[in-house]
């Protein structure tokens, strides 16, 4: 078959990188590549996911049950897609449980797409990144079936999860996966944190460091600087889910008790 050695490397794929493999053999045109898109599809050996990505169906797998890589799924949707939060949590192999919800940032996320059992969310950029342009700060390259997959370092997740939890889980689940990570380079926590500028993210990154002192070698000179731009007056560490809290005035966060006294270390 002609386009086997693209498919073969190319598992998840887009239009246009199917559109540029045509060019390279001299064969141009929007009807060329429909029609051979639509050839494969009828033949079964690949399968729409949404309005230009498609994945490969390897030759007598059934299409309706082969399974397809969420990871690179999420990784197709947009061009400048970067697989964080909770998603780069499993990536990385530290997420303490699986989700069928995958989260990627870009600068311009798609509407929600929804493939087989699983939800794919887009997250924009924070802003403070696309300000400064740097929103590739703290990103990483993974392979994953031969692809290249772009994901947010275990550092920049660190902060991620902290300032917006609604895309990584409850705080059992967050806690319970950052501290499956042994190492972190602090230096770099600290810098991106920062970097976001946001008063109350700075504070939980702050209050995560300092709970996880000992295991994580946190010293003075990682804290300081963030408790220097800690909020002026008490801060609730989701701000969409007001619930009752221990105040760390070290912080000025107002803190969930299970995640001060860690209760569910209880019961393991």
């Amino acid at each position: 078959m002609k386009h086997e050695t693209f498919f073969r490397k190319h598992p998840v794929f887009t239009a246009e990188e199917f559109n540029d493999h045509l060019a390279a053999l001299g064969k141009t045109g929007p009807r060329t590549r429909e029609s051979l898109l639509n050839y494969h599809r009828n033949t079964g050996h690949i399968i729409l996911i949404r309005r230009g990505l498609y994945a490969v169906v390897p030759i007598g797998a059934d299409p309706d049950s082969y399974p397809v890589d969420p990871f690179l799924v999420a990784a197709k949707l947009t061009a400048d897609a970067v697989l964080s939060y909770h998603t780069a949590l499993e990536v990385h192999g530290y997420a303490y449980s699986i989700r069928e919800h995958l989260t990627y940032s870009s600068a311009r996320p798609v509407s929600p797409v929804t493939f087989r059992s699983h939800v794919f969310r887009g997250a924009r950029f924070p802003q403070q990144l696309c300000r400064a342009g740097k929103v590739d700060l703290g990103v990483t390259a993974v392979d994953r079936v031969g692809l290249t997959v772009r994901v947010t370092s275990i550092e920049r997740t660190l902060v991620d999860v902290l300032d917006r939890p609604a895309l990584s889980g409850s705080w059992e689940e967050i806690w319970r996966s950052l501290e499956a990570i042994e190492f972190f380079d602090l230096d770099k926590v600290v810098e991106y944190a920062l970097l976001l500028g946001n008063a109350t993210t700075i504070a939980k990154v702050g209050f995560y460091l300092e709970q996880h002192r000992e295991s994580l070698m946190v010293e003075e000179n990682h804290l300081t600087p963030l408790r220097d731009h800690r909020p002026r007056q008490p801060h609730y560490m989701d701000s969409s889910n007001r619930k009752s809290g221990k105040v760390v005035a070290d912080w000025n966060l107002v803190v969930p008790v299970d995640l001060v006294e860690r209760t569910w270390g209880e019961v393991l």
